[in-house]
Formats: structure tokens, sequence, C-alpha cells
């Protein structure tokens, strides 16, 4: 990792020096596997033809599902990646696998898009700390609108997940991560006994989009992160980001933070989607991490990008920048509209006092 002036810079070849020789093993052999499918996809696309049509969609999922054997062999022998359609008995599956259908389809408008990010980190928040759970639980007493004949409450038991949240900050990978940090900071709140809100820490890590994924670098501008070490010691450091490819910008703020001294209690990563390549990487470069993904997809082509993957999450959570106008944390709060912001208000909040404290 090299350091200049207030630009943290990792490589790809960084990451790739943590990968075992099984592991690249691993990787080319879905690699290979994956070639296969696109050789279907390409008679899908273009063929008129529809026998060979019927059967280029049966080999596409005689392909798909020797993927996904191998996905589950390669996950098994990493305890630290939990993948929710892997943990899940069969009878769950199902309802993962259909919500990334919904996101990755074309098809799928930005505000449909919202709502799905929104049930999928409900899902990775379940999977992360309701699964073998103690019959420990906490009671929550809610005041309701019946006041005849006499003021109404209700008594509803949660599960006592208090000392695994109420330690927490969430850490930002700006734009792309913003909104589901937010929607995994008020499932904290949602679930703590005392409503606790998470502390934000916020930080500008961007890839360099014109180099190939084999030469990549990822650089975190310090100029344009907010954040403080001190208030990031000792504490369980939550990560949200849609999309797991690479895993270079996670793995660039972990060796920053533990270089300047922090010793996080813990760090869990949560993804919608991940890639097999960008999990190993974190895997083996961050002792102790924990990753949970709701669902994991093969390959990444040259340009970093996971497929099948679901295209720029980015985009389609925030819509595209004006070329040459990036906003900033701010804008992008504000370009999320009343109903977001209303919804997520003591999120916003904390990332304004993030932000405006740092500015300040």
């Amino acid at each position: 990792m090299e350091a200049g002036d207030s630009r943290i810079l990792l490589t790809a070849d960084d990451l790739d020096g943590y990968l075992s020789v099984e592991d690249k093993q691993d990787i080319k052999d879905l690699d290979e596997l994956y070639s296969q499918a696109m050789q279907d996809y390409k008679i899908l696309e273009s063929s008129a033809n529809q026998t060979r049509l019927d059967q280029s969609r049966e080999n596409i999922i005689s392909t798909y599902n020797r993927i996904g054997d191998r996905i589950q062999e390669i996950c098994d022998r990493h305890p630290q990646i939990n993948v929710y359609s892997f943990q899940l008995p069969p009878s769950s599956r199902g309802e993962a696998s259909r919500l990334i259908a919904k996101l990755r389809d074309v098809r799928t408008s930005h505000q449909e898009f919202l709502y799905y990010i929104q049930r999928a980190y409900e899902l990775l928040f379940n999977l992360a700390f309701h699964q073998g759970e103690t019959q420990s639980k906490n009671h929550l007493i809610v005041k309701t609108p019946v006041n005849d004949p006499v003021q109404n409450y209700a008594i509803h038991k949660i599960p006592d997940v208090d000392s695994k949240i109420e330690n927490s900050v969430m850490c930002v990978m700006l734009r792309g991560a913003l909104l589901p940090s937010m929607i995994m900071s008020k499932e904290v709140q949602e679930y703590s006994s005392t409503g606790y809100v998470t502390p934000f820490a916020l930080f500008r890590i961007q890839r360099d989009d014109s180099r190939k994924e084999s030469d990549m670098h990822y650089v975190l501008d310090l100029k344009s992160s907010f954040f403080d070490l001190e208030s990031l010691d000792g504490k369980d450091l939550f990560f949200a980001d849609p999309m797991n490819a690479t895993g270079g910008s996670l793995v660039t703020i972990v060796q920053y933070l533990k270089d300047q001294g922090v010793k996080p209690r813990s760090i869990q990563f949560f993804n919608v989607i991940s890639a097999v390549k960008g999990s190993l990487r974190i895997a083996r470069a961050i002792e102790g991490v924990k990753i949970y993904t709701l669902w994991m997809d093969p390959v990444l082509n040259s340009k970093a990008y996971i497929l099948p993957g679901l295209g720029d999450a980015g985009d389609r959570l925030n819509g595209q920048d004006i070329e040459g106008n990036s906003r900033n944390i701010i804008q992008l709060i504000a370009d999320y509209g009343a109903g977001i912001t209303n919804l997520y208000r003591s999120q916003v909040r904390e990332i304004e006092r993030t932000v405006l404290g740092e500015m300040g």
C-alpha cells in the first residue's frame, strides 16, 4: 500500500498476493465454467431457431447448477463467508433467488430497485444477527392508536441482539454504499431495545475505472472523507455495499485504519451480491472478518464488473452523476427525496453531524 499526502493507494497485485494457490485454481475453474454459459448466451441473444434456443436454455441451467455447486464447495471451506442461499434451508432460498432476479432484471425500475435493496438488507440483517439465537428476548411495549375503552398497548418479543449491535459504527464506502448503510443502520435501530442509532464514518474510496481488473488501483481520498479514528477503535465496524466485486475498497480502508492504530472489535461486510474472487481476497486479507452476502456470483470481467451481476448498483440506486459534476454526500441525500430522508431521518441526522462536524 502506498500513501501520498491525502491519498492511500492499493493495487490489484497487492490483493492477489493474499490469494492461495487453491484460491487461484478455484477462480480459474469458475471462469472456465462461466465461459461455457456465455457461449449459450450468444445463442439466446441472436438465434431464431426454437430448437437451438431450447437446447441453450437447458445448457445454461445445467451449467449454472454446476457453478452453484462449485461455489458452495468453496464457501464451505471459508467460514468467514456466509451466503444466505447456502445457510438457510431450501424452503427459504426461493425468496432470495426471486429477489436477486428482480434486482438483476433490466426492466426493474428505479423505485422497484430501491424497494428490493431494502428487502435484501432486511434478509442480510436476519442472517447475521438472528440465526442460531438463544431464547433470550427483549420486550417492546407499544402504545397503539386504540383508546376505547382505555388506552391500549401491545407487547412484542424480539431477539435480544443488543450486545451484537450497540457497539457498531456504520462505515460508508461512499455513493453506492450510502443508502444500504442507512438501511442497515435503521435495522440496528429497530432491533435495539434502546433505539440505538449508529454513528457513521464516511470514506471516499474510488477505483480507477480506466484500468482493467488485473491492474486496478483503489484510491482512498482522505480530504473528502469524514471520520474520527478514535471513535472507531474497539468498535464493531459494519460495512454495507450492495456489490462486492474485487474486495479492493474494503481492504484499502481496513488496512489504512489498522495502519493508524485502530483496533476494531469486529469487521462485518454486508453485500447483496458478491463475486467469489472479491470474497476470497477479503477473507484472506482481513483477519477475523465476517462476510454476509445474499448471493454469490462466479466471476469478474476484465473491467472488474461482476458477472452476471446487475450493472452499476450506484447508478441504479442514486441515478447517474452529470459528467464532471460528481455529487457530494449531502447532495446524494437530497436527491433521495422526502420519502427516503423521512424514513431514515435519524440516520440522515447522524450523517449530517459527521459531515458538518468535520467541516466545522
